[in-house]
C-alpha cells in the first residue's frame, strides 16, 4: 500500500503541528521551508529549502506530492494557477485562497454573497480616507493594507487625516473600514473537503493584546445559542461559496447590539483553533489533513466543557525549558506545545492548553503557565 505525500508550503508552527497530526495516519510529508531552522523543518524528514515566490522552485517541489497545502497564504496567485495547470492538486485552490490573500477581493466577494461586514471601501490617499471617515460618522477608522498583514501588522487605527499617511507608504491598495462597536471577538472554525463534507467546531472567544491573539476560550462563554449557530452557518456558507478545501477560520465581531460581522478569513489551521489539539475529538490539524486528502472528516465536538488556549510569547527569559518543572508540577493536566523557535520579545513561540468543568480555573491555569514560561510570573 502506498501512502500519499502531502506537500506543505511554509515551515512555520502550523506546518509543524499539521505534520504531527499526520504521523499516526502514516502519511508522508514534504516541506518547502525558507530555512533549515524553521519550526517545521526541525521535525519533517523531507525538507526542501527554497523560495515559495519562485515558480520553478514550486514546480520542482511539487513533483512526487499527491497534494499541496499551505502554512501561510502568501504564495503568488499566478504560481498556484500554474501548479494547477500541471495537474497538481492545490488545496485550498487559488480561486479560494485569493480571498485570504487580498482583503479587498475578500470584502467584495462577501458583500456579493450577502455576508455581514463592517462598512468599508478602498481608499486612494489620506484625503480619501478622511472622506470615508465622514461617510461612516467620523474618525476613528481602521486602515489595512489589502495584502501582507497579520498579527496586527498592516493595520492602523487612524484618528485623523494626518494619522492616515503611513498605510499608503507600503505601495499596495489600502482598505478603509469603520471602527466597529463590538463586545468581543469570536472565531468560527470549520473544515471542508473536496466532495463537500464539512464540520464546524464550537464558536470561540478570541482575546487580543496589542493586535496579537492572547487567549482563546472554547466555547465562547455566554454566547447566545442562536448567534453561535448563525456564526457556524455563516462560516460553512462562506466555505461553500468560495470553494474552500481544508480549514477555514472566520474571525468575527460580536457587536454591542447583538449582531455578528466578518472581520478576517484564514484558509489554513489558525491560532483560534489551537485549543482543538487537546480539547476536541479531532483537532483542526488532523481534519485539515483529512480534508486536503479527501478523507472522511473527524468529529469536531469538544472533549471537555471548557478549553482555554494561551499563547506563549517571547520575553526576556530565553530558557523556557527550565520553567517546565514548575509548570508541570503545578498542573499535571497542562498541555504545553512549543514551536522550536528562538525566543524573541513578542514572538509567538508556543501555546498552552487547559481544560475542565470550571472556566475560571482553566483560565487561571493557562494564564499562569503562559506567564511563567515567558518569565512574567515568578511563582
Amino acid at each position: 500500500m502506498t501512502f500519499p505525500v502531502v506537500g506543505m508550503v511554509g515551515g512555520g508552527q502550523l506546518a509543524r503541528m499539521t505534520h504531527e497530526a499526520g504521523i499516526p495516519l502514516g502519511l508522508k510529508f514534504k516541506l518547502l521551508s525558507d530555512t533549515p531552522q524553521d519550526s517545521a523543518a526541525q521535525v519533517v524528514s523531507d525538507v526542501v529549502v527554497g523560495d515559495y515566490r519562485d515558480l520553478d522552485t514550486l514546480l520542482e517541489f511539487a513533483r512526487g506530492c499527491d497534494v499541496i497545502t499551505f502554512d501561510h497564504e502568501h504564495v503568488p496567485y499566478e504560481h498556484l494557477r500554474a501548479l494547477e495547470a500541471q495537474g497538481i492538486n492545490v488545496r485550498p485552490g487559488p480561486d479560494a485562497l485569493v480571498h485570504a490573500q487580498n482583503k479587498g477581493v475578500m470584502r467584495a466577494k462577501l458583500m456579493e454573497i450577502g455576508v455581514p461586514c463592517p462598512r468599508h471601501r478602498i481608499v486612494a490617499d489620506p484625503a480619501d480616507a478622511a472622506a470615508f471617515a465622514e461617510e461612516v460618522g467620523g474618525f476613528p477608522v481602521i486602515l489595512k493594507t489589502v495584502q501582507g498583514g497579520y498579527d496586527g501588522k498592516g493595520v492602523w487605527f487612524v484618528r485623523s487625516e494626518e494619522d492616515a499617511a503611513a498605510p499608503f507608504k507600503a505601495g499596495v491598495q489600502v482598505l478603509a473600514e469603520e471602527k466597529v462597536d463590538f463586545r468581543r471577538e469570536l472565531a468560527a472554525n470549520i473544515v471542508r473537503s473536496p466532495h463537500g463534507q464539512a464540520v464546524a467546531y464550537p464558536v470561540v472567544e478570541s482575546q487580543q493584546v496589542d493586535g496579537v491573539c492572547d487567549t482563546v476560550i472554547a466555547p465562547a462563554p455566554d454566547l447566545d445559542p442562536d448567534l453561535a449557530g448563525q456564526a457556524q452557518e455563516l462560516a460553512l456558507r462562506i466555505a461553500k461559496e468560495l470553494g474552500v478545501v481544508g480549514h477555514l477560520a472566520v474571525e468575527l465581531f460580536e457587536t454591542t447590539d447583538g449582531r455578528i460581522l466578518v472581520n478576517e478569513l484564514a484558509m489554513r489551521p489558525h491560532n483560534s483553533g489551537h485549543w482543538t489539539q487537546d480539547g476536541a475529538v479531532t483537532s483542526q490539524f488532523a481534519n485539515h489533513v483529512r480534508a486536503v486528502l479527501d478523507l472522511p472528516l473527524g468529529d469536531p465536538r469538544p472533549r471537555a466543557q471548557w478549553t482555554v488556549m494561551c499563547n506563549v510569547l517571547g520575553g526576556d527569559y530565553p530558557d523556557m525549558y527550565a520553567a517546565y518543572l514548575h509548570c508541570m508540577a503545578r498542573d499535571p493536566q497542562l498541555k504545553i506545545h512549543m514551536y522550536g523557535k528562538d525566543v524573541k520579545p513578542g514572538r509567538k513561540v508556543g501555546h498552552v492548553n487547559t481544560y475542565g468543568d470550571d472556566l475560571a480555573d482553566a483560565l487561571e491555569r493557562a494564564r499562569h503557565a503562559a506567564g511563567y514560561l515567558r518569565g512574567t510570573i515568578a511563582e
